[in-house]
Parts: C-alpha cells; sequence; structure tokens
C-alpha cells in the first residue's frame, strides 16, 4: 500500500480552488451516512442540505471533480464516496505522528475515525520521559529523541501537534526538518513553516470567543425588539456568511 510519502492529492495541479477542496470533508461525511443506510442515489438539494451548504454552490463543486450526477435521478452515492476520497487522498495509507501526549493529545489518539478515513497512527510522541512506553489507545508513548528515526521509519508527511505553545515551534522545526511537509496544529499558537509545509489550526478558544460574539449580538438584538423575539430578517442574517449562504463561522 503506498504511503503518504510516495503520492500527493493532486487537486492543486487540477486547478481545485481551496474554497471546494474545504468543503469536500463536509459532503464525504454526509455521503458516507446515506451509504451506511444502503441511500443509493441522493440529490443536488438533498446532499446540500445533510452538508449545509446551498446546492448550487455543491453543483460547482462537483463540477471540478467531473461529477454532474442525471438529471431526474441524482447522485450515484457510492461512486461520490469514492471520486471525493480519491480526490483527498483518502484511498491510501498516511501514517501520522502525534505530538504531546497530554489530555488534548491522549483524546486525539483515542479518537476511532482516524482508521476509517485513511489515516494510520504510527506514533504517539511526549517529551516527559515518564511517558515514555506507557499505552495509550494501545500504544505505546515513545519520546521525542527518537522523533526523526520513526518519520524516517515510517515515511511520515503529516503530523499532528498537540503541545503546550511554548514548545509548538520547536516540534514543529523538527518534523519539517525531518521531512513533515503537512502539520495539524492544536496549540494555541502561530506557527511559522517555509514554503511547501500547509499548517491547519484548529484553536477551539478562538471558536467558543466567536460563539461568545454571536451570543452577545442575538441578546441584544432580542433586548432591542422589546418582547424577547428576534426579528426575522435579522435572525435570518446572522447565519450568513458575507455572499448570503456560507455560515459566518465553518465547522473546523
Amino acid at each position: 500500500m503506498a504511503t503518504g510519502r510516495t503520492h500527493r492529492p493532486a487537486t492543486r495541479s487540477r486547478g481545485i480552488p481551496e474554497a471546494t477542496v474545504a468543503r469536500l470533508p463536509l459532503y464525504l461525511r454526509a455521503l458516507t451516512a446515506l451509504s451506511e443506510r444502503s441511500v443509493p442515489t441522493v440529490s443536488s438539494e438533498e446532499l446540500a442540505a445533510a452538508a449545509g451548504v446551498n446546492s448550487a454552490k455543491l453543483r460547482k463543486d462537483f463540477s471540478y471533480l467531473g461529477s454532474y450526477g442525471t438529471r431526474g435521478v441524482g447522485y450515484d452515492v457510492e461512486y461520490l464516496v469514492y471520486q471525493i476520497s480519491r480526490e483527498l487522498g483518502l484511498t491510501q495509507d498516511w501514517p501520522v505522528v502525534i505530538v504531546g501526549i497530554g489530555n488534548l493529545g491522549a483524546a486525539l489518539a483515542n479518537y476511532g475515525g482516524f482508521a476509517s478515513r485513511g489515516f494510520r497512527v504510527a506514533a504517539l510522541i511526549d517529551a516527559d520521559p515518564a511517558m515514555a512506553g506507557k499505552p495509550v489507545a494501545g500504544i505505546p508513548v515513545r519520546h521525542t529523541d527518537e522523533l526523526e528515526k520513526i518519520i524516517e521509519d515510517n515515511g511520515v508527511s503529516i503530523g499532528v501537534i498537540a503541545t503546550p505553545a511554548g514548545a509548538a515551534q520547536q516540534v514543529c522545526d523538527r518534523l519539517v526538518a525531518a521531512g513533515v511537509t503537512s502539520i495539524l496544529n492544536f496549540a494555541p499558537t502561530v506557527l511559522t513553516v517555509p514554503d511547501g509545509v500547509d499548517v491547519r489550526k484548529v484553536d477551539l478558544s478562538i471558536e467558543l470567543q466567536i460563539l461568545a460574539f454571536h451570543e452577545q449580538r442575538k441578546a441584544g438584538e432580542e433586548t432591542a425588539s422589546g418582547d424577547g423575539a428576534v426579528p426575522a430578517k435579522r435572525a435570518s442574517a446572522a447565519g450568513q456568511g458575507p455572499d448570503g449562504d456560507v455560515p459566518a463561522v465553518m465547522p473546523a
């Protein structure tokens, strides 16, 4: 089976916009749920509603994949699952290392969805010598001194950083120097990486702060309305983005 070091998805070379790439996992999640219920076909409207986008945007996204559906029938669910999985690079094995096995790192290690989505946790790594050898999710934790050898031995190209903020950049630098070209960062800090390295940041506190902003705004609207009801027009706009059809806060 191929590893992440020998093949990379061709989305950029095929000219698929990054915004479309970001929505593909949403479509795949909705399609997988349909597949598990043995639903053979789905209309663009039904799939768009399940994925949380509008149907025109969905059809435009699928046109980049060369998939246009059949008029009066819709899209073949199983074929779309395969097509999107292939485009995202999920039809092969992607070995992943998780660095920082505190509460968050341990929770990530115990997440059961990696394997079913094309990712294999190759190693769990932590700087605490007391953690070395301890099993987490059935995988023995290894010390950071072994990081470079682990990456080389397993052909790792994706690293997950779940360390405290102060250690994240140093870990990132070591991952990149060892050959990792994609990083998922859970540390509450901005990482600096060279060209050719992709970083996706997940910051739960920022997402909660954004939600707090919207809650405060809704409370202000209720007060202004005088009767506790949010005006219909403004309530609708609060759930829309700048173009009127994308939520202002998208899920990570």
